[in-house]
């Protein structure tokens, strides 16, 4: 079987990396804003233990090669037909996992494809319908403040790009030091940083319909109580937007960087929320 190491897509290269037992089922792993595939490097090994074939990709605005300046470029159904290109380079359904914005455009691609998922896994953040409706009936709106701010121009990417500054936003959102350190030195680059900006600058492009479909694949929704930038009650109303078999598992005293804290348990959730469809 092979193996994908880069996937071409619409002139963009984008750089997988494609792990693990080559006959084994595959999961598709997303990483989200300000990461890149080492976001889940703590956790791949476990999933690989237990035979699984891992395809974790640099998504658009972080592979070097995929890169477009244009916000309309980030547009979520773009993102999720990414997700789906790789899928289809693999020749077969896969088994998807997604945290913070991997998890929007996991939720998005497995409403639009659900003939490529067999599995849906969102970390994080809840169903985008659900978190939509949190903006009125929480204070999640209040939260979402860095989205807003976001859509400056020029202004975010020189802050995050400097790394005292970078570094010392992600540690106030519960990251560890060197998780923080890691991620603050990759947007150190500006257009690391202005691609993943661009993700939250599309968002007004996508239009309404864009991601709330509802979902029909066995979903398992993963959310932890310290999160500081998504709170409870989209998590809550999530289920209302899933069809098929959902559970949702809370991981209490974690902050938002599930795969970085606490990457044994994710994948013991991962592993366990697969087999349960084929028991």
């Amino acid at each position: 079987m092979h193996r994908v190491e880069t996937l071409v897509r619409g002139g963009l290269t984008f750089d997988v990396r494609d792990t693990g037992p080559a006959d084994g089922d595959p999961i598709l792993l997303l990483h989200g804003f300000p990461q890149d595939l080492h976001s889940w490097d703590a956790v791949v090994p476990r999933l690989h233990a237990s035979g699984f074939r891992t395809l974790v990709p640099d998504q658009r605005g972080y592979s070097p090669r995929a890169r477009p300046r244009r916000r309309r470029d980030y547009r979520i159904p773009l993102l999720a037909d990414d997700a789906a290109a790789l899928a289809d380079a693999v020749g077969r359904s896969v088994h998807v996992v997604g945290h913070d914005w991997g998890a929007a455009v996991a939720w998005t691609l497995a409403a639009r494809r659900p003939d490529l998922v067999r599995t849906l896994t969102a970390v994080s953040v809840p169903h985008p319908a659900a978190f939509l409706r949190s903006f009125v009936t929480s204070t999640q709106l209040l939260k979402s403040w860095y989205m807003f701010a976001f859509q400056l121009p020029w202004l975010p990417e020189r802050l995050l790009s400097t790394p005292s500054i970078g570094t010392a936003m992600l540690r106030r959102t519960g990251q560890g030091p060197e998780a923080a350190a890691r991620d603050a030195a990759r947007m150190s680059d500006p257009s690391v940083v202005r691609g993943g900006l661009h993700w939250y600058r599309a968002m007004p492009l996508s239009g309404p319909k864009a991601s709330l479909a509802r979902v029909s694949v066995p979903t398992l929704m993963v959310w932890s109580d310290r999160d500081t930038a998504i709170g409870r009650a989209g998590v809550d109303a999530t289920a209302r937007y899933v069809t098929g078999p959902y559970r949702l598992a809370i991981f209490r005293g974690v902050s938002h960087w599930i795969p970085d804290e606490t990457p044994d348990r994710l994948a013991d959730e991962i592993l366990d929320h697969i087999a349960e469809p084929t028991r």
